[in-house]
């Protein structure tokens, strides 16, 4: 009787120590109304050109207890891009570029999560763009504050930034120019702006 009722003892407390952890955890969904994935690019050598991508989904596994806990998982539609250039848009969907209709959309994985401050962490995880998957680092800051909706949801946001190489996943195209240099640069800056609801289970 001593030995069981020892082990109902050390259930109790293995409840005690996990269930508190669980309770923290919680679904988050990204919110396309309020969320934008930024870029901005080398054009001719002398400026910038920005755009995005208006059509971003996605969910947050957030450990409010442990961080390092949590997970993301975001997708992108590819044909949403836009740089404000109906033209240079369509463009950037055709093969040239993204090719959206073999390749219609992006991805972000996370694999690991670093808290690095409070509210600033290091995200690492595998992006896929053009059918290619590479591993970066997202540097986040954020995810420090929640607050209430006038419809009663629980909000909260995060900024995300990182660059790449786009040869690195075959966007290769490009001009030579006649004065030196080529019409389109290789490392792309990206900014995510994300707003996330949490779910409530109903």
């Amino acid at each position: 009787m001593k030995v069981f009722r020892n082990s109902i003892s050390m259930i109790a407390l293995a409840g005690v120590l996990v269930f508190p952890a669980l309770a923290s955890a919680g679904s988050w969904d990204i919110d396309p109304a309020h969320s934008e994935i930024g870029f901005k690019v080398r054009h001719m050598m002398v400026s910038n050109v920005r755009g995005s991508f208006h059509d971003v989904t996605g969910v947050l596994e957030f450990d409010e207890a442990d961080v390092t806990r949590s997970s993301v998982d975001v997708t992108i539609v590819a044909g949403s891009i836009d740089t404000g250039v109906e033209k240079r848009d369509k463009h950037l969907r055709s093969p040239d570029f993204f090719d959206v209709e073999k390749y219609p959309s992006l991805s972000f994985r996370s694999k690991k999560v670093q808290v690095v401050a409070d509210g600033v962490f290091k995200v690492t995880g595998d992006l896929t763009i053009h059918g290619v998957t590479r591993e970066v680092v997202l540097d986040v800051e954020g995810l420090d504050h929640q607050a209430k909706d006038p419809w009663g949801n629980t909000i909260m946001g995060a900024t995300a930034t990182t660059k790449i190489n786009r040869k690195d996943y075959g966007l290769t195209w490009n001009k030579a120019l006649e004065t030196g240099g080529v019409l389109v640069g290789d490392e792309i800056s990206i900014t995510l702006e994300i707003e996330l609801k949490k779910r409530t289970g109903k």
